[in-house]
Order: structure tokens, then C-alpha cells, then sequence
């Protein structure tokens, strides 16, 4: 009797699944994305670390655009370069 609830139960669950699967939307979003794209990542010149571009502190040197991890490094790279 047991035997046969649990596998009822088993069998209930399945089938929910499968058609859960069938009607729901195609198009999912992947967990963790914020914005749906993957961001380049830069590295700094200081430290060579390598950050996400959107989270990285920018700073135009000599006319160019450049890319840090901290506003640390970009103020030491900055300090360097004038020195």
C-alpha cells in the first residue's frame, strides 16, 4: 500500500514536470545576469588585475581612456606617469 502512494507520488511529480516544461516560456534568463550580456573585461595597468569594464574606475590620461581596478591604482598609475 506504501509502496504504491510513493509511487503515485513519484509518477504525480513527473508528469507535473513535464508539463510544466512543455507551456512554460522559451526564453529564459540566465540566474546572475543583471543585464542580460556579458561585460569585457579590462585590465588595470597598474596592477594588472583584470576587472568587469562597467565596475572599473576611468580615467583619461594623455587623451586616452584607461581602465583601473581601485581609484587607488588609478590615482598610483597617474602619480607614476607624472613622475
Amino acid at each position: 500500500m506504501i509502496i504504491r502512494l510513493i509511487f503515485f507520488g513519484i509518477l504525480a511529480y513527473v508528469l507535473y514536470r513535464v508539463v510544466k516544461g512543455v507551456f512554460s516560456p522559451k526564453a529564459k534568463v540566465h540566474r546572475g545576469s543583471t543585464q542580460g550580456f556579458v561585460d569585457e573585461m579590462v585590465q588595470d595597468p597598474f596592477c594588472k588585475t583584470y576587472v568587469p569594464r562597467r565596475d572599473s574606475v576611468r580615467r583619461v590620461i594623455q587623451g586616452q581612456e584607461v581602465f583601473f581596478c581601485s581609484e587607488d591604482c588609478a590615482d598610483k598609475y597617474e602619480s607614476q606617469e607624472k613622475g
